[in-house]
This record gives structure tokens, C-alpha cells and sequence, in this order.
């Protein structure tokens, strides 16, 4: 099998847990949507391009979706899942990053759910002509037997959760941090000989105006000068936010992810304790960064624009 840390099955009805040990998870398909289908398509990287027109006017279009896909005897499988939405339902139960391994979907060991598994008082979740699904306890006789949910079920393959990728570990976070640090220095030194050049230019444009009088209108003027200085402007904008987040990072804090492009950027932030989230939140509202963190969860997730 393809672990053998423990395993919990979520569903919506389920008790919120308190953990300090890292866990893999089973989803129940009120969590994602399911298709089978018999294709002439012979590798797995093959089916994955596919995967997303197979969902056409199947999903909820504002959805942001990711896809798995596996064979199963004769046809393949596949998964739809929007993972933001599962992370966030997550940490509602307890079940921050810091403490999750892998996500696995119930219809990867559908022949384990031969016999069903009780998720409460009204459900039990078990395999239907070869597809798993929750079904209501009424229609169980009250002698049929039942599965015990446990560490037998994981599958061998599944997804991790985090922006779209692995969760990053702790010598990940060291190094990411170590990288996020290099990168502000270069943003620091390409700043002073963005500077330096633009104090160059300033001089030859002195020295031309000096020559050619005729340029010497303010419109022209104005029009050279704002050119660089937007530029610079924008330049300095992302170096200052790197130098503020960077200020975030301190003993207590892990760096998951770290993202910017053109428009904005976004950086999610572990922290030891409580006291901890509140110190980061505290540093990034006085900076006028969004701020999110969630309940019970020592996660702190930043963005902004650029």
C-alpha cells in the first residue's frame, strides 16, 4: 500500500479532530465528481490531457478544478476536485497542512468497500456496481456486515495540497527561505544600478537638452521622465513587499509557498502557535496586506497587489 501513516475518511458530518502527527485522508465523493469511461488511450499522461474536456457542462464554471486519473480494469477513471475548496473544508475539521500527507479519493479501493463503512447515524459509504457511494443506513438489513475503516484502505497512489503542489517540508522551508532572501538581495543590488542608470540617462538628456535648446519643452521633458520613472516605481514596489515579507519570516515561522507574477502575489505562512499568527497578521495589516488564517489552524495566508 502506499502508506502506512494513519488514515481518516472525510466526510461533511464528520467530528473535528486535534492533531500533533501527520495523517493521510480518504475523500468521499461529496468531494469530488467521478467519470468512467472506455478509451482507446493507452498512458496515463495521455488521459490526463483529456481529462478536462471530459467534465464539460458537468462542473460549476467559477470552479477551479484539478483532475486525477487512474485505470481501473478495463476503463479509466476519472476525478475532478477543486483543492482550495478542500483545503478550506480541512481546516475546518482540524486538519491544517502542517499535518497532511496525502489525499486519496473513496473510488481508489473500491473493492475494500465491499462491505460497507458507517460514517454516522444516517450513512455508510460502500461500492455500488463498482462505483463507491454514500448511501442511506435504512436500506442496510440489521444483520449485513460492516467494514472497519483503517490504515488497509490507502491506495497506492494520490495527490498533495498545497497551491497545487507537495506540501514542503521542513528543510524545503529552509532552503525556499534561503532562496526568497537571495532573491531580495538581487532585487536590492539590480535596484542600485537600475538607479545608477537612471541617473546616467538623466545627465545625457541634461547634456542634450544643453546642446538642442529646442527640446527643452516641458512636455518632452515630462514625457522621457515619466517613462523611466514609472518603470522604477514599479521595480521598487515589488523590492519593498520581498523586504516586508521577509521581515515575517523569524523563529516560529515556516515558509510554505511564495508566489508573484505582474499583478499581485501570494505567500502562505506556518506558524508555531497562535501567539505566532497573530504576531504575522500584525506585521502584515500594518504593511496593508490581505490577510487570512483559519480557524484553529496556525496557517497565515498573505496577499496583495504588485
Amino acid at each position: 500500500m502506499g502508506s502506512n501513516k494513519e488514515l481518516l475518511i472525510v466526510h461533511r458530518e464528520m467530528h473535528p479532530v486535534s492533531l500533533d502527527h501527520t495523517v493521510n485522508v480518504m475523500l468521499t465523493p461529496q468531494f469530488y465528481t467521478m467519470k468512467q469511461e472506455e478509451l482507446p488511450v493507452k498512458y496515463l499522461y495521455q488521459a490526463k490531457k483529456i481529462a478536462p474536456s471530459l467534465f464539460d457542462g458537468l462542473l460549476d464554471e467559477e470552479g477551479a478544478y484539478a483532475y486525477f486519473v487512474f485505470r481501473e480494469d478495463d476503463h479509466w477513471v476519472f476525478i475532478a476536485y477543486e483543492p482550495e475548496k478542500i483545503r478550506d473544508f480541512l481546516l475546518t475539521k482540524g486538519i491544517a497542512p502542517e499535518h497532511l500527507s496525502k489525499i486519496f479519493f473513496a473510488q481508489q479501493s473500491r473493492d475494500m468497500f465491499k462491505d460497507p463503512v458507517v460514517l454516522g447515524e444516517k450513512e455508510v459509504l460502500m461500492n455500488i456496481d463498482g462505483s463507491v457511494a454514500l448511501v442511506p443506513t435504512g436500506i442496510l438489513s440489521e444483520d449485513h456486515e460492516t467494514a472497519v475503516f483503517d490504515e488497509r484502505f490507502t491506495p497506492r497512489s494520490g495527490v498533495s495540497l498545497s497551491g497545487g503542489s507537495t506540501l514542503i517540508n521542513k528543510k524545503e522551508t529552509i532552503l525556499l527561505a534561503t532562496v526568497f532572501l537571495i532573491f531580495a538581495a538581487v532585487f536590492f543590488v539590480e535596484g542600485r544600478q537600475y538607479t545608477k542608470g537612471l541617473q546616467m540617462q538623466e545627465k545625457k538628456m541634461q547634456d542634450l537638452l544643453s546642446s538642442y535648446p529646442s527640446l527643452q519643452s516641458k512636455i518632452q521633458r515630462d514625457s522621457v521622465a515619466l517613462k523611466y520613472r514609472t518603470i522604477d516605481t514599479k521595480e521598487r514596489h515589488k523590492r519593498e513587499i520581498i523586504k516586508t515579507l521577509g521581515t515575517m519570516i523569524f523563529k516560529g515561522v515556516r515558509l510554505n509557498t511564495f508566489e508573484m507574477n505582474e499583478k499581485k502575489f501570494k505567500v502562505i505562512f506556518s506558524c508555531e502557535n497562535s501567539k505566532i499568527v497573530k504576531k504575522v497578521e500584525t506585521l502584515a495589516k500594518k504593511a496593508h496586506f490581505s490577510v487570512k488564517s483559519g480557524k484553529n489552524s496556525n496557517i497565515v495566508v498573505i496577499e496583495g497587489e504588485v
